[in-house]
């Protein structure tokens, strides 16, 4: 695991057309698997249901990872944000890279 910047996640992933956010996808479902310390669906699987599904495992996705970030949070004793219902919104509406970056801005926070 390591931190990474929000904003060159987003830059690559535009200039690549998406290719790199796929990527960072991956990245952050094995990271919050990582921090959780809880056996989970591997980034690949992940990335895999969600093109399988049309996206609608991505919006589970999300809000399973809100969930484990509150987890996360709960075991470092961190004050709870409720994550999870904003993650899914943010899916459903077309703006899961919004989700991604508030995602590895609280992973960010805590390593």
């Amino acid at each position: 695991m390591k931190q990474r910047s929000i904003a060159t996640a987003i830059i690559l992933s535009i200039v690549t057309c998406g290719i790199y956010g796929l990527y960072w996808f991956v990245c952050l479902n094995n990271d919050v698997n990582t921090m959780n310390e809880q056996p989970g669906t591997s980034g690949g699987m992940a990335l895999l249901l969600t093109i399988v599904t049309c996206g609608i495992y991505g919006w589970y996705w999300a809000y399973k990872q809100g969930e484990k970030v509150e987890a996360i949070k709960a075991k470092r004793g961190l004050p709870s944000s409720n994550s999870a219902v904003l993650y899914l919104v943010l899916s459903i509406v077309g703006l899961s890279i919004v989700a991604w970056a508030m995602m590895q801005n609280e992973l960010n926070k805590m390593m």
